[in-house]
């Protein structure tokens, strides 16, 4: 009855002892197995006649399994797994592609070959290419099923595009088929690499697929001019990208699709497009249009690969972009007042775009909700410009800063009220280096009813911004006092400059500008404006201290005393040496008055600064 048992025990007892073994011998010879090494079997105790395990001190006292310093040299030169996984990405992938690469241009060179020396006939030669494209394509099927899928996609690659190369072949070189029967070919490929890339999740087919389908009006092209046939073949294209990635989460085939198309239209447009083809070339570039502009609503949510999530912004602001510009090269020029309203249609759009992209649950619907509204109100400012002329242009870009910075205001919505600034800083540009105008009147001109209009934005903005509390606010809110101070200053001053001028032009014609009269003359208006320039510095400079001291304003008030710095160099540097002896005392009488007076306001300590300052350092104290 022992002896089964006593076989089992002398069995695993060897098993044991010879793991022992080897372990020793891998220790010796440094050999790194890649795993650690299972501790060696130890056998059950033997059982006693009674059936008790009797204990067996040598083998629980087997050495153990721990890593040993020779070990270590063999760790040290182990790779770091950055090095790793580019080494595998240049083994896998990169070697794949160019091999795929290499093996259609030995392909190509072979049949070139066997062509040149009259081996295979024609139709034997497109035959032979579109059976062999089959069979490697039925061949990679049993790499995939081995679990080599990335392999079997490029088998795939390969037999496909020697399909597309038989049938360009079949058609441009040996005239065996009408160019509609390769056509449906070409397309009956390409519709099939997409399905098959659907069945099998395999995003590279679909991108095989793709650029199969674009590359067939390439490799059939025959030079006529055929927009409706190209134009419809893009579009279902566009369409069926747009259905795989509703299904499946490939927005980067979005992109390359876009980029396809825009190829296609473009090559098309600078060889064919004439002006009576304007209707059909302006649809189809408003339904390619549409298309990608839905993608935003439609794309599947891609959360392995950051790169995927870029492709949605990048390709709606690229969207956009194309289509106006392409709009505005069509008929911008001939027709403004249509390309302003068509802006201003896009705009809207964008607008509604938007507020549907907001609702939908993707982790990159708000990043794509502010784009849309970005792009919108980009349409907005660029509509301006296109619909208005010389100050209108200025005015508009006001009156929208204006309308942004009141939505912006009620819908507590900060992103609209940076697009207000940036139609503002707009406006102030264009209006005091750009625009040039010429008044018939004095005041009463369109150049003061745009500085007003200017002037009562910034109004809004400083109003608007100190009501937040916040630094940034405040900061926004001083500029903006600034601004409206020196834009006051800068319209009263083009006011003094053009009256004076028209008295200079009274006074002195052209063929009569240097007789003693005239120079005289010429010398009195030159007095008068130069006083009056004084006077305007001195008076708006006490309106601001006035206000200053009435609001208890420090800014206001040392914006008074920097304009008042600014009089006092001009009264004492040029009005000495210039004006006449009556104006020189009247300019300084009047501002030494005035400074007087400010000096007198300060020191009768209206604004209780000294208490303040002495209660501070009391307090710091």
């Amino acid at each position: 009855m022992d002896t089964p048992h006593s076989d089992l025990e002398a069995l695993r007892r060897l098993l044991a002892d010879l793991s022992l073994r080897v372990q020793n011998i891998e220790r010796k010879l440094g050999i790194e197995t890649g795993q650690a090494v299972a501790p060696p079997i130890s056998a059950p105790p033997p059982l006693s006649a009674t059936g008790h395990a009797v204990p067996e001190r040598r083998i629980s006292q087997a050495p153990s399994t721990a890593p040993t310093p020779a070990a270590a040299p063999s760790q040290s030169r182990s790779r770091s797994p950055n090095q790793a996984d580019l080494e595998n990405r240049i083994g896998s992938h990169w070697l794949n592609r160019i091999g795929i690469f290499a093996m259609l241009i030995g392909i190509a060179y072979f049949l070139k070959f066997a062509f040149e020396n009259n081996w295979i006939g024609p139709a034997a030669r497109v035959a032979i290419g579109l059976v062999a494209g089959i069979a490697i394509i039925f061949w990679s099927e049993a790499f995939r099923s081995k679990g080599y899928a990335t392999f079997s996609c490029s088998l795939k690659a390969v037999g496909i595009g020697a399909m597309y190369l038989s049938l360009w072949a079949a058609f441009q070189l040996y005239s065996l088929i009408p160019g509609a029967v390769a056509f449906a070919m070409m397309f009956a490929v390409t519709v099939a690499t997409a399905a098959v890339a659907w069945v099998e999740d395999a995003e590279l087919l679909g991108a095989f697929a793709l650029a199969g389908g674009f590359a067939t009006p390439f490799l059939l092209s025959t030079g006529e001019n055929r927009e409706l046939a190209l134009f419809a073949y893009v579009l279902v294209l566009d369409l069926g990208t747009l259905a795989l990635v509703l299904i499946k989460p490939w927005r980067r085939l979005l992109v390359m699709s876009f980029a396809g198309t825009l190829v296609l239209y473009l090559g098309w447009q600078t060889r064919f497009y004439v002006h009576d083809e304007l209707a059909p070339t302006l649809t189809f570039a408003t339904l390619f249009f549409l298309v990608f502009a839905l993608a935003s609503l439609v794309a599947r949510q891609e959360k392995e690969r950051a790169a995927s999530s870029r492709s949605l912004p990048l390709l709606a602001f690229a969207n956009a972009a194309v289509y106006f510009l392409d709009a505005y090269v069509i008929f911008g020029e001939s027709d403004r007042g249509s390309m302003a309203w068509f802006t201003l249609a896009l705009a809207a759009l964008y607008i509604s775009l938007g507020f549907l992209v907001r609702k939908r649950a993707a982790n990159d619907s708000q990043t794509l909700y502010y784009l849309h509204l970005a792009i919108a109100l980009a349409f907005l400012t660029v509509a301006v410009p296109i619909r208005l002329d010389a100050h209108w242009v200025t005015i508009g870009w006001f009156v929208e800063s204006g309308i942004l910075l009141w939505l912006g205001d009620r819908l507590h919505f900060d992103l609209l009220n940076v697009f207000a600034l940036g139609a503002l800083i707009l406006g102030v540009a264009r209006l005091l280096f750009v625009d040039n105008f010429h008044t018939a009147q004095l005041i009463f001109n369109m150049r003061m009813v745009t500085y007003a209009v200017a002037v009562a934005v910034l109004g809004g903005v400083a109003f608007y911004a100190y009501k937040r509390h916040d630094d940034t606010a405040r900061s926004i809110a001083a500029a903006a006092v600034i601004a409206i101070n020196l834009l006051i200053l800068s319209a009263v001053a083009y006011e003094i400059s053009d009256y004076y001028g028209r008295q200079f032009a009274l006074i002195s014609p052209p063929f009569a500008r240097w007789s003693h009269r005239v120079g005289i003359e010429w010398r009195r208006v030159e007095i008068e404006r130069d006083f009056t320039y004084s006077a305007l510095g001195m008076a708006y400079g006490a309106i601001l201290m006035i206000v200053g001291f009435a609001r208890r304003s420090a800014f206001v008030r040392w914006q008074a005393l920097v304009l008042m710095a600014i009089t006092i160099i001009k009264v004492f540097i040029y009005d000495v040496s210039e004006l006449d002896r009556g104006y020189r005392v009247v300019s300084f009488v009047v501002l030494g008055a005035l400074l007087l007076a400010i000096s007198f306001a300060y020191q009768r300590d209206w604004l209780k600064l000294s208490t303040s300052r002495r209660a501070e350092g009391s307090g710091s104290a």
